[in-house]
């Protein structure tokens, strides 16, 4: 069973920076894609970025130039800093993976989630 871990959730001021972690652990053989997403209340679930297993990133357009993803393939982890916190950035925050595994081909899996609110 594969398990995504995230951690470094937290409440900051406007302008603040806050970093996450996602540790994926358990039997596979390799990890694709990793990411985030964000549910802010009364909203849609939104990706916010994700990289490849080349580090190519994407961004949404309401982070870019804000947040940076990262990843280090050796930990199987994935971050994301994200810089000059807004408000409006406020909402749980859910790492997933593209999982390859023998048997099972490529499926995904969701971390538990981490809150981050920002306070203006």
């Amino acid at each position: 069973q594969v398990q995504l871990v995230e951690s470094g959730g937290g409440l900051v001021q406007t302008g603040g920076s806050l970093r996450l972690s996602c540790a994926a652990s358990g039997r596979f053989l390799s990890i694709d894609a990793m990411g985030w997403y964000r549910r802010a209340p009364g909203k849609q679930r939104e990706l916010v970025a994700d990289i490849t297993s080349s580090s190519s990133a994407t961004y949404a357009d309401s982070v870019k130039g804000r947040f940076t993803i990262s990843r280090d393939s050796s930990k199987n982890t994935v971050y994301l800093q994200m810089d000059s916190l807004k408000p409006e950035d406020t909402a749980v925050y859910y790492c997933y993976a593209n999982i390859r595994a023998i048997g099972l081909g490529v499926y995904d899996r969701w971390g538990q989630g981490t809150q981050v609110t920002v306070s203006s």
